[in-house]
């Protein structure tokens, strides 16, 4: 098979922009099969002469490949984690960050064409985070990458690089999961399901097949208003907003349901939902949604110690101590599985999930003196 990538960049005007790398076919686990993908990635740094400085970086559910500014000043989601000087030195370490198997920021995707020049929409096949990181490493084998020096990431992205360990061992030296468990629980399938069904039940969804026609935007909206309750805790959000009506509106007068005014926080869900909106396509938070469903390190692999045996890396393991979505005690059975003694290290944020966001630089001292002194 020949996998073809862009050339590793050369100069530091080519970092922190999209570059793209044809994989070749994919037989998926669940059965399916794509047979030409693409994968969109960014790059930051310079990889060295023996390839033993770099550095996955996996994105979560809706984000971007941009984690840190480049090329452009557009900030990137980890910008407190990655740059020059930081904690993750690109004049030191060459930094990659891929965009999901199944997403809108340039991979293959339900958006993209399939082979009869159609979008693929309905007949996308169903993806797994094991079909994502089988995916990765054909793009790892194509950048002249055998190992890496660590996989880092957050939420999905963690769950993403806890697969690359298990499933590629001999490539991961270091892994860093932060703010998610070693599977989706039942109440984490039950949260996600209600954001794909709000998709699927949007009138112009037409079962994925709504290219070239109305998108289904409030179905995605909706699905993100489901979603980012769960990224933020009831703590942040009533001292966000408390019981107050927004600006002018009347919550509690009127003389019909329809009419009613809003409270705070609902404006703000309206906000988050319509921002997603203008930048992401439904299909693929159908298609990602659900694979992250599929996380499941011991699937096939025996019991949670038996699927961790497999791995040789060293873990940093990392919890938001607010988070309710992915909570800590998740966090320690994942630790409490691995081979040998691993703390868990723990971000203080009332903010919720999100606190691996907003609040990574709490673990910066932690992760230099961990896997990048």
């Amino acid at each position: 098979m020949t996998i073809t990538a862009t050339a590793v960049p050369t100069s530091e005007e080519s970092d922190g922009t999209v570059k793209y790398a044809r994989i070749g076919s994919l037989e998926l686990e669940a059965g399916g099969f794509l047979p030409d993908v693409v994968l969109a990635y960014e790059t930051w740094g310079q990889l060295n002469a023996d390839a033993s400085n770099a550095v996955l970086i996996e994105h979560a559910l809706t984000g971007s490949t941009h984690v840190a500014r480049g090329a452009t000043e557009e900030e990137g989601w980890w910008e407190q984690l990655v740059g020059p000087g930081a904690t993750i030195d690109t004049t030191r370490y060459f930094v990659v960050s891929i965009n999901i198997v199944g997403g809108c920021y340039g991979s293959t995707g339900p958006s993209s064409e399939a082979p009869d020049g159609k979008p693929w929409g309905s007949r996308f096949p169903l993806i797994t985070l094991r079909d994502s990181t089988e995916a990765e490493a054909r793009l790892a084998d194509a950048l002249g990458i055998e190992a890496w020096h660590a996989v880092l990431g957050g939420s999905m992205g963690g769950a993403r690089a806890l697969e690359w360990a298990v499933t590629f061992p001999g490539r991961v030296k270091r892994c860093a999961v932060i703010s998610v468990g070693a599977y989706s629980t039942a109440e984490q399938i039950a949260f996600a399901q209600a954001q794909t069904l709000a998709i699927r039940q949007d009138p112009n969804f037409n079962n994925g097949d709504y290219y070239g026609g109305a998108a289904p935007e409030d179905g995605l909206a909706l699905a993100r208003r489901i979603a980012h309750i769960t990224y933020r805790s009831a703590l942040e959000l009533d001292y966000r907003f408390g019981r107050e009506p927004q600006h002018q509106e009347t919550p509690l007068a009127a003389a019909v349901l329809a009419e009613r005014g809003r409270y705070q926080v609902e404006s703000y869900l309206d906000h988050q939902g319509n921002k997603l909106v203008r930048r992401f396509d439904a299909n693929s938070y159908v298609a990602i949604t659900e694979a992250l469903m599929s996380h499941d390190v011991t699937r096939g692999r025996g019991s949670l110690e038996d699927a961790l045996s497999r791995t040789t890396a060293e873990f940093f393991i990392a919890a938001v101590d607010s988070d309710r979505l992915y909570f800590p005690a998740q966090s320690r059975e994942l630790a409490a599985g691995l081979p040998g003694d691993v703390p868990v290290h723990v971000i203080e944020a009332p903010i919720g999930h999100d606190g691996f966001l907003t609040e990574i630089g709490q673990l910066s001292a932690q992760l230099r003196l961990a896997f990048f002194s």
